[in-house]
């Protein structure tokens, strides 16, 4: 009786094989791992392939006039500026992003006046004589939330990304770029006086504030030329 039990508990489990849908595919799960890591998102290949076709071409395109943007901004003499005020000026200079921060792709030129033990350097900026001060990132680090040069640029979209994470990969490693090929090859040039030709991003936060600080404004560079 036990061997019958077992000849027909073989029969069943040939007959629930064969009664598989015939699509089912067993995959090794080496082959799986591997298959897995093929589709990882690479922000380096990704950032590589976008750097030098449309990412800087969209921001030489695109930069406005720091000069001409922070006149159009109202500014009091704290260097407070109105929400209501800024929507209409990025219309027509920026771009609205998601939490409600105000991306501005900018150039400009002006004379350093002072560069920071933490790698921020102050402009003087021609053309330009109100009261926000305008610093420009200068050492050898860019922080993880500064993401205003994918923001700006309008054609890094979160919906053309699986996970938020990937999303901000790419912030991260464009930011890593512009450390590389922007900043470093600066690091042995002292900075102070030096007259500078930059283009950039500039990004102003205002989720669930009517009054803005522009008392101060960080623009991060993808270019910058000293004169002479």
């Amino acid at each position: 009786m036990k061997h019958q039990g077992r000849w027909i508990a073989g029969i069943a489990a040939v007959a629930f094989v064969a009664a598989l849908p015939s699509a089912l595919v067993i995959v090794d799960e080496g082959e799986l791992s591997a298959q897995q890591q093929s589709e990882a998102f690479d922000p380096v290949v990704y950032v590589d392939d976008i750097w030098e076709s449309s990412l800087l071409p969209t921001i030489d395109d695109e930069a406005q006039e720091l000069a001409t943007v922070l006149d159009a901004i109202e500014v009091d003499a704290g260097g407070n500026g109105d929400k209501a005020q800024l929507v209409q000026v990025t219309e027509e200079y920026g771009t609205i992003t998601v939490g409600e921060a105000h991306v501005y792709l900018v150039r400009g030129t002006g004379t350093v006046t002072e560069v920071s033990d933490r790698g921020f350097a102050t402009i003087a900026l021609d053309g330009y004589d109100g009261p926000t001060d305008v610093v420009i990132y200068a050492g050898t680090r860019i922080p993880s939330d500064e993401t205003s040069v994918r923001d700006g640029v309008g054609s890094i979209d979160f919906g053309d990304f699986k996970t938020q994470t990937e999303y901000g990969q790419v912030a991260s490693e464009i930011n890593k770029r512009i450390v590389r090929d922007v900043l470093n090859p600066l690091a042995d040039t002292d900075l102070t006086g030096r007259q500078i030709s930059f283009m950039g991003a500039l990004a102003i936060r205002t989720f669930n504030l009517v009054q803005i600080d522009l008392s101060s404004i960080r623009i991060v560079p993808v270019r910058i030329e000293m004169a002479g």
